[in-house]
């Protein structure tokens, strides 16, 4: 039996458990770990594992509840219950067990260290230190060392002796559901009821703050629940009759907390002085015996909140606002105007009305119409023809517009008009951050991709592939957004990962891959025909991504000794701006046999993957896509490991990857040369990772975005998503070829 069971509970939020269960996986099996898996995604995660035992619970089982049952199936003298969120290392996990190993059955709870991370800082050191050290290696009772209540509240550094969290829970009244779901009082809570407390003053509990943008926004209700929950503890204190020390720490707890509701909420007015006259009436209430105002503005404070002089309060608050302010307007003074006259006409242009049928349309930084956006657009001209698109396009892009293109221009006074205006905004990366959200507007982000490389907030970490991105801005430009399209549960977990905010999912696959099940035999053979594909050649399509950490372009494979070993029957369409310039190369010659096709600003790229017999990638985003036409991919990852840890990834491609893998160019060689590139192994790897990776792709995802966001239509309403098993993508190269043969016989 293990001394510590670590208990794993609550939703996948943003995809955080199966690192959590990863970090854990080196503790077993010195450290049992309980998993109160939560939904289906929670129950896939645990899969990977096989050391956790399993509690699985329904979609909405309130985070209580799944402590519950996976402390009752914990085995663990001791328990450490750790949302699915954050994490715990597992030396860390082992050196708890050790030490609670070390405890008697008088001690109750074994207080720990933590540290914070949140979108922008990993790791960043507690303040607990100094009050976990106090007692040293003593175990005390509460009343004792009250100083350990000022021990950062958090459930995960609280490790609980098993029997006593059995008493405790049978101790609570079934009608208390309010207390047991509050994790904040449950933190407090069990320091109170313990009768001795021993600490381990190491980190134990990595605390994850989730951007308070992607939560559900803050209530008035929920100020009024934690005033609540603060006086249900000082009643707990003063009934377990514990000396005045527990009580006086949590009074000031109160107190600290109300006055920092009131300064930095922005409830409305009527709910303010309503908390404010709540919170004045908790405060006098549990003031206790002797309490001493502290000095200075804290102490004004204060006073004002026990008078319950709500309009003093603010008249306070105000001025000391407005000397802020009159300090940090003379340094901005002079870019705050600049900024103002630079953009007076836009916001002369935010006052016209919205124009319910305008719709804007950019892709790829105003390159012109592409991916999701475009095939969005296309499928609004046949279901909503009222809705006028116009594309955002930079000045040299412009002669590429297909015909009749409505569009505007970067810096015009149209652009400005039409962006003001526009109902709704379709991108597939951001509008630029001088871009308001209007009330009335709807921005839609579809992305340009699943990740396999970290995006977002997850690239702090990674400065190469960062290069100064303000995440400040970033995320400002990410509240804009009111829907995000994805292809699969992993690109939705990711995203709100990587874009912590409010917009809604919308897992509906992606309008750019419709096309991998709606084109017919004679589109493959169109598509090869316009490339120069001669009928009967194989056509592979090499499409390498782009290095972060290389300032140049470094040649990966010597393609002209790799179009020579594969022969006259094979065609490369290389899709890269790294082998043409203004000297001849050693492609140059097989450029001219046709053996080397260079396709690299040819558009779209989804007829190159029609044309295409087999992709050859490495990390690249398109090995996604194309894996929705079930034909074979090969990875070519020579440098997988400077990749990953300069750029970041979200899963070991060559562990799960979508078909054969090569490390060298002899690999790759071999590979093609054979019939490895195709053979029942590669298969095999190809199901499950177009099962994983190509969820919600159907050929449909366009009817359902212009459906839901434009129409206005319910989620019920929209066409199911079909099985993966039950789609028959486009017909594959050969095959065409064999249908053009039987059309073309009498």
């Amino acid at each position: 039996m293990a001394e510590l069971s670590v208990v794993v509970y609550g939703r996948n939020v943003q995809g955080h458990l199966p690192e959590a269960l990863e970090e854990l996986a080196d503790a077993a099996p010195a450290v049992e770990v309980v998993l109160a898996a939560v939904g289906a995604s929670a129950q896939e995660a645990a899969a990977r594992h096989p050391y956790v035992t399993v509690v699985p619970l329904p979609d909405g089982t309130p985070d209580a509840a799944a402590r519950a049952a996976s402390a009752a199936r914990a085995t663990g003298r001791w328990l450490q219950f750790v949302h699915s969120k954050d994490g715990v290392p597992a030396l860390a996990a082992r050196a708890v067990a050790e030490r609670a190993a070390a405890l008697d059955d008088t001690v109750d709870v074994l207080l720990t260290d933590h540290v914070r991370s949140t979108w922008r800082h990993s790791r960043m050191p507690s303040p607990d230190g100094r009050f976990l050290a106090k007692p040293g290696r003593r175990d005390v009772p509460p009343a004792d060392c009250p100083d350990l209540l000022r021990v950062t509240p958090l459930l995960g550094t609280r490790v609980v002796r098993r029997a006593f969290w059995q008493a405790y829970e049978s101790e609570r009244a079934p009608s208390d559901q309010v207390a047991a779901d509050d994790e904040l009082f449950t933190a407090y809570a069990l320091l109170l009821t313990a009768g001795r407390i021993a600490t381990h003053d190491q980190v134990a509990f990595e605390d994850r703050q989730l951007r308070a943008e992607s939560l559900p926004p803050v209530t008035a209700d929920d100020r009024f629940a934690l005033l609540e929950t603060y006086e249900r503890l000082l009643n707990l204190a003063a009934d377990r009759d514990g000396g005045p020390g527990p009580s006086a720490v949590l009074y000031a707890a109160m107190v600290s907390a109300s006055l920092r509701i009131v300064a930095r909420d922005r409830l409305p007015e009527p709910a303010a002085r309503e908390f404010f006259r709540r919170a004045s009436h908790a405060a006098v209430a549990h003031r206790p015996p002797g309490y001493r105002h502290p000095g200075g503005l804290e102490g004004v404070r204060r006073r004002l909140l026990e008078e319950d002089a709500y309009a003093k309060y603010r008249t306070f608050q105000a001025v000391n606002q407005r000397r802020r302010k009159v300090r940090s307007a003379v340094g901005a003074g002079r870019a705050a105007v600049g900024r103002k006259v630079r953009g007076a006409r836009y916001h002369q242009d935010l006052r016209r009305p919205i124009d319910s049928n305008l719709a804007v349309f950019s892709a790829y930084w105003d390159r012109g119409v592409a991916c999701n956006p475009a095939a969005i657009a296309a499928k609004l001209a046949e279901l909503a023809p009222h809705i006028h698109p116009v594309w955002v396009v930079a000045a040299e892009n412009v002669p590429l517009l297909p015909p009749g293109t409505d569009h505007v221009v970067p810096g015009t006074r149209r652009y400005s008009r039409v962006l003001a205006t526009a109902k709704y905004l379709v991108n597939n990366a951001n509008f630029p951050n001088a871009v308001v959200k209007r009330p009335d507007a709807v921005h839609v982000q579809t992305h340009h991709g699943t990740p396999l490389k970290r995006m977002g907030l997850d690239q702090l970490d990674y400065p190469a592939a960062a290069k100064g991105l303000n995440f400040h801005d970033l995320l400002a430009r990410v509240d804009r957004w009111d829907y995000s399209v994805s292809s699969n549960s992993h690109s939705t977990q990711m995203w709100q990962r990587a874009y912590q905010s409010r917009y809604v999912e919308l897992d509906y696959g992606y309008p750019r891959n419709d096309v991998y099940y709606s084109a017919t035999a004679a589109d493959v053979r169109a598509v090869r025909e316009r490339l120069g594909i001669a009928p009967g050649k194989r056509a592979l399509l090499y499409a390498p991504t782009h290095r972060d950490y290389e300032a140049t372009w470094t040649p990966r494979l010597d393609l002209a000794t790799l179009a020579d070993r594969l022969g006259d029957d094979t065609v490369l369409l290389v899709r890269g701006h790294y082998f043409y310039g203004g000297t001849v190369t050693p492609l140059a010659g097989l450029r001219r046999a046709g053996r080397v096709i260079d396709v690299s600003t040819y558009d779209p790229v989804e007829d190159l993957a029609l044309a295409a017999d087999a992709l050859i990638t490495d990390y690249s985003s398109i090995m996604f896509d194309y894996a929705n036409l079930d034909r074979p991919i090969v990875i070519y990852a020579d440098d997988w490991e400077t990749y990953a840890k300069t750029r970041g990834v979200y899963f070991d491609l060559l562990a799960e990857p979508p078909g054969q893998v090569a490390r060298t160019q002899e690999e790759l060689t071999r590979i093609l040369t054979s019939d490895a590139w195709r053979d029942e192994t590669a298969a095999k790897a190809r199901a499950g990772f177009r099962r994983r990776f190509c969820e919600f792709d159907d050929g449909r995802a366009a009817e359902r975005v212009v459906r839901r966001v434009f129409l206005g239509e319910s989620e019920s309403s929209l066409p199911p998503i079909t099985p993966v098993d039950e789609r028959t993508p486009a017909p594959a190269p050969a095959p065409a070829s064999a249908s053009a043969s039987e059309e073309a016989t009498p």
